[in-house]
């Protein structure tokens, strides 16, 4: 079972360019939901009254064990594995907010997968996001402004991570909009393929 899911925020300069805002001179965290997570194959529904809603394709990693104060060096011992994660977010409740939770923590607005792979090298895996089949993010987990030994020992400093906890690492540019009947998927090199459909909410 999922705990709890560290964000990172604005951790590629060409996503930060595109969003407007500047590089963080250290790196910016949030939290979302566990109740958020769905696998893969599962919809993604859209909340009712937003004007956009994205995708937003990442690297993510699953804590093996406790993890408290872990130097950047020792990080990567507590790393179970690694796998694909769409951090869908509502935009126009991210500029409203101003903080992220509401707009990242709609149910379903964390799919993960396909598996957890562990050994992998994080530093250079090559991630792509298709919407309909066509690409729309392209790039580098070697482009991340903060690696993954760095997330690993500031977010430690700041909480314990327990087993099963997720940090997940920021998105490359080109993210953009999800439609009712879209399929997005996330292919990270050596994990495979997170594949999600796009439905309204039909709830009243």
């Amino acid at each position: 079972m999922t705990g709890k899911i560290v964000g990172v925020g604005l951790n590629y300069r060409a996503h930060a360019a595109e969003q407007g805002k500047r590089v963080p001179d250290e790196p910016l965290l949030f939290l979302k939901p566990a109740s958020a997570v769905v696998g893969s194959g599962q919809a993604i529904v859209l909340p009712k009254g937003y004007d956009r809603v994205d995708y937003e394709g990442e690297l993510a990693l699953v804590i093996g064990r406790r993890a408290k104060r872990v130097p950047r060096e020792r990080a990567l011992e507590v790393v179970a594995g690694y796998t694909c994660l769409n951090d869908v977010t509502v935009r126009d409740l991210q500029r409203k907010d101003v903080q992220y939770t509401r707009a990242k923590g709609f149910d379903t607005f964390c799919p993960m997968g396909p598996r957890v792979v562990a050994g992998l090298d994080p530093a250079g895996l090559a991630i792509t996001t298709r919407l309909n089949g066509e690409t729309r993010q392209r790039s580098s987990t070697a482009d991340m402004i903060f690696d993954v030994p760095t997330l690993i020992a500031f977010i430690t400093f700041v909480m314990t991570l327990e087993e099963g906890d997720v940090i997940t690492t920021g998105t490359p540019p080109g993210v953009g909009p999800l439609a009712p009947g879209d399929r997005v998927e996330i292919e990270i090199e050596g994990i495979g393929i997170l594949s999600n459909p796009v439905v309204e909410d039909q709830g009243e």
